[in-house]
């Protein structure tokens, strides 16, 4: 079965795949039919799941852009432009890689995209191995990001059952401030610095203050330069 022809309209399928993060998807958006049909077998024959689309009206109507995987994404389309597409994903927090094919590539349209964070901008006809190389970076780029804002969600959910006193004494400790520092500057006890400190530990699931210290600095800026007001 062609996956660019029916599978781009299971609105279904869609939503399958974007609630499995183990099977990375390479998402192609071409206008030309005989470029997606060749894409679609390279990307199957590479052991990869692919799934194309004529426009970037039609992968936005998908809702699969938040799927593990990639982008390969022509330049110049009727409509929307590959470049406009990476732009609205990029506005909408969207850091999904992007691979731009295209046969009409220039150096000022390579210098934007590449500052925009593509992987790669690869002029047709490309050979197969290079594309390849791409799509595997891109989709190795895409899991890593995924396991860091894992990390980064499962921190903040802990952070959130911290008390206001007890965020307090994470920042602090966390600049490298001593017991008694802490103690000092707060008005309270080193005992019941201990105390805190020691729930701190204990919610944050940190085994050591390297590891406490790693976990507060995956935080947002924002939260971090809040100190104890974050919530």
């Amino acid at each position: 079965m062609r996956i660019d022809q029916p599978l781009r309209r299971s609105a279904p399928l869609s939503r399958q795949h974007k609630n499995d993060t183990s099977e990375p998807i390479v998402i192609i958006v071409d206008d030309d039919a005989a470029v997606r049909e060749a894409l679609s077998e390279l990307i199957l024959s590479a052991g990869l799941q692919p799934m194309s689309f004529a426009s970037t009206h039609e992968v936005l109507d998908a809702d699969i852009l938040d799927s593990p995987g990639c982008l390969i994404l022509d330049v110049r389309m009727p409509g929307a432009s590959g470049l406009h597409l990476q732009h609205h994903l990029a506005e909408n927090g969207n850091a999904k890689p992007i691979i731009f094919l295209t046969g009409h590539g220039d150096i000022p349209m390579t210098v934007q995209a590449m500052k925009a964070g593509a992987v790669d901008f690869l002029t047709k006809p490309v050979r197969d191995q290079t594309l390849l190389d791409a799509v595997i970076a891109g989709i190795a780029l895409d899991a890593a990001r995924r396991a860091n804002a894992l990390v980064v969600r499962r921190n903040i959910e802990r952070l959130e059952t911290l008390t206001h006193r007890e965020r307090e004494i994470l920042r602090e400790v966390a600049r490298g401030r001593l017991n008694k520092q802490i103690a000092f500057d707060l008005g309270i006890s080193e005992v019941t610095v201990k105390l805190h400190r020691a729930n701190v530990m204990r919610k944050m699931e940190a085994g050591s203050i390297g590891e406490l210290i790693r976990a507060w600095e995956t935080l947002p800026m924002a939260m971090r330069e809040a100190g104890g007001a974050w919530f």
